[in-house]
């Protein structure tokens, strides 16, 4: 792909992830055009149904998050890092959110790419917990798993206009309850 098109796909990428968080799935594809600042030939010739620009935006969501994991991980301590990438999984909730609906009917239609993708997010997260755990910073008794499930709940509030921070909030409570009994074995 030549440099041009290839920065174009990217532009309507990040421009179709906006768009979705925003404002859902219904966003026009002449918006997400518009956004990214290309015609909208140029969105078909690379995302020729609105499938398929949800199937590349939601791939494009999940390596963003991982890759976020690994770059926190190298940059700030296991706790900060831990609570950081929480705050960047709200974003993806976001754009997750936007598209609930066509994830669905992908999901049903394209199961070998959900099955690509769902064990990535939980391994990053594990990372991150077996680092924080091993620092002493977290209660040693979680897994991601633990957290994803907490996390999940940040997904079913109402989207209200305070949405973000609000789940920013339950982020703080959450990684407060991971520090509470670090050191120990358990807290049962």
């Amino acid at each position: 792909m030549r440099a041009d098109a290839l920065r174009n796909r990217e532009k309507l990428i990040e421009a179709a992830g906006k768009a979705f968080a925003e404002h859902g799935i219904e966003t026009s594809l002449e918006e997400i055009a518009a956004r990214a600042q290309v015609g909208i030939g140029t969105l078909y010739r690379h995302f020729p149904t609105r499938e398929h620009l949800v199937e590349v935006v939601y791939g494009h969501e999940v390596e963003a998050l991982c890759r976020a994991a690994e770059d926190l991980a190298r940059k700030y301590p296991p706790e900060r890092a831990l609570a950081a990438w929480m705050q960047r999984f709200v974003d993806y909730i976001a754009a997750k959110r936007g598209m609930a609906n066509s994830l669905k009917l992908l999901i049903a239609s394209n199961s070998e790419f959900f099955a690509a993708t769902s064990g990535r997010i939980p391994a990053a997260l594990q990372q991150l917990v077996d680092a924080a755990i091993a620092q002493g910073a977290i209660r040693s008794d979680i897994d991601s798993s633990d957290v994803l499930h907490a996390l999940s709940g940040i997904y079913s509030l109402p989207q209200t206009p305070d949405w973000r921070e609000r789940s920013r909030r339950l982020i703080t409570l959450l990684m407060d309850g991971l520090k509470t009994g670090a050191g120990t074995a358990s807290l049962s």
